[in-house]
């Protein structure tokens, strides 16, 4: 009997993987947590809260082992496997990247993506600094790529070797900064994009050390090229894309899981966010999430969110959220954007494209008008400090945040989202399609009986004239009492005329947007 019990033990502990540090129990809600179940109609019961709706501006950034080469992108791991002979190289930048890796860091089976985790030792960074600079830029909710498409997760997780807490770093990014972020008094949020892990590094490929069993627990399971293969998601293959990709399969499935409620059980975040490619996950997962998450903060009597990208989850079960995108038209729903402070990629590059401070700040105010909320990405260094010229911007957005925004928090739309020349192109991926703004465009946000109307530049005109508030309007049905513009002393000037309301201009202050309380 003793050998047969050693057997058994024995078995146990092979059966676990090169994934598991340590066997664990299973995360599953407790029996009492009824108030959601497993289906779609449930699911949609669960409220937006007032926090979200308040908020209307986020910060995250993607950190991890992929800074530490900071050359052309975030998926410098996939590209970097990719060689001229790939049908994937046909996509541009892809044997550029891996002829620039080998060239520099050797062949793939010497010198694979685990042995950027090593030199990611985020020396310098400090949680704190961190959190002081998102308040001071005017954040209201905030958090780090939980686990980007590499497969390293940037927490203390039971599950996995391969995280910030026992390789590089060697320490728990997520739990430090959840710490310092709330007690700032904002949200902590945690950003998920496992799901690209399933067929992300080429495990078929026996010329590279993403092939070898030993580094599973980072680059995932053993595929076969072309296997396991499906269309892509409905969005895409409505809009022509007939391309395909991997599904993945339970063992899979249930890690995404798991490690998703050991983020919820460990650091409680208040905001969940997905990349796309969701879809690669069973829909009975998708919804045990949603279960989950929902049921433990309702136990625990927190205000949470979730998002989604296209057909993830049931619409009305989660926040839409949009990706380097935004809504033409005021929405009736809230809905998100993530956008990144770099036009060229979301991580720290060599040759980063910043966003000027003026096009943040415009971008904010048009999303806002119009029912949406902005999740900013910034791009740290491997060694954990912030750009200066990312600093800079945020410091100036928390400047204009500062005397403005009594225009942007706690506001609700108006009838219409503003007016102005600037046409809004829609879509994934859209934003470099849209213009600068200019000072016709004038964009709407309400709060009781105050009506805020924001010039996206200054006026050339001693007169800001605003179309939509002709006299005899049936937008505004409150008779206008007095005008000010925020950050200037005093009453403006106002006549209500056949052409539009007409506001006599204050000497100019400041550089970017310019907001009037119409009371």
């Amino acid at each position: 009997m003793k050998f047969f019990i050693i057997g058994l033990l024995t078995t146990a502990l092979v059966s676990c993987g090169t994934n598991q540090k340590k066997e664990t129990k299973k995360n599953t809600p407790q029996k009492d947590s009824v108030k959601y179940t497993r289906n779609w109609e449930s699911l949609k019961k669960h409220k937006t809260p007032d926090w979200f709706l308040d908020a209307k501006f986020g910060i995250y950034c993607h950190w991890g082992p992929y800074s530490v080469p900071a050359y052309e992108t975030e998926w410098y791991a996939h590209w970097m496997y990719v060689n001229k002979d790939n049908p994937e190289a046909k996509k541009g930048k892809a044997h550029k990247i891996h002829d620039y890796h080998v060239k520099k860091y050797g062949p793939l089976d010497k010198f694979g993506y685990k042995d950027f985790i090593p030199m990611f030792k985020a020396e310098k960074f400090d949680a704190a600094e961190w959190a002081d600079l998102f308040q001071k830029a005017g954040a209201k909710f905030a958090g780090p790529v939980s686990e980007h498409a590499d497969g390293f997760a940037m927490w203390d997780s039971d599950l996995t070797k391969w995280d910030s807490k026992d390789m590089g770093p060697k320490r728990d990014v997520m739990g430090e900064l959840s710490k310092e972020i709330r007690k700032r008094d904002m949200k902590f949020i945690a950003t998920f994009h496992r799901h690209w892990l399933f067929g992300w590094y080429p495990t078929w490929d026996e010329t590279t050390d993403a092939s070898k069993p030993e580094y599973a627990g980072l680059y995932g399971p053993k595929l076969k090229k072309g296997d396991n293969k499906m269309p892509k998601s409905k969005h895409q293959l409505d809009n022509g894309d007939q391309s395909y990709y991997p599904v993945a399969d339970k063992d899979f499935n249930d890690e995404w899981l798991n490690r998703l409620k050991e983020i919820i059980d460990k650091y409680n975040p208040d905001l969940v966010w997905f990349d796309n490619k969701m879809d690669v996950i069973s829909e009975e997962h998708r919804k045990e999430f949603l279960e989950y998450y929902y049921n433990y903060a309702d136990k625990n009597k927190q205000e949470v969110v979730s998002t989604y990208k296209f057909y993830d989850f049931a619409k009305g079960s989660a926040i839409y959220d949009l990706e380097r995108a935004r809504m033409s038209e005021k929405k009736d729903f809230p809905w998100l954007t993530d956008d990144s402070i770099d036009w060229n990629a979301w991580s720290h590059i060599s040759n980063p494209k910043y966003k000027s401070t003026n096009r943040l700040i415009d971008f904010l105010v048009d999303v806002v008008s119009k029912n949406g909320a902005v999740l900013l990405n910034i791009t740290p260094r491997a060694d954990g400090t912030i750009p200066e010229p990312v600093k800079e911007r945020l410091l100036e957005m928390g400047q204009w945040l500062k005397v403005n925004g009594e225009a942007i928090y706690g506001t609700r739309t108006f009838e219409i989202y503003g007016e102005g020349d600037a046409k809004v192109v829609e879509g994934h991926l859209s934003e470099q399609k849209n213009a600068d703004n200019t000072s016709k465009d004038i964009r709407f946000t309400t709060k009781g009986n105050v009506l805020y109307a924001t010039v996206l530049d200054w006026p050339q005109e001693e007169e800001l004239v605003i179309k939509s508030l002709k006299k005899g309007n049936t937008l505004n049905k409150n008779r206008i009492t007095s005008i000010q513009m925020l950050g200037n002393e005093g009453d403006l000037k106002f006549h209500e005329k056949e052409d539009g309301l007409h506001i006599v201009l204050p000497k100019k202050t400041g550089k970017h947007a310019f907001c009037f309380r119409i009371n």
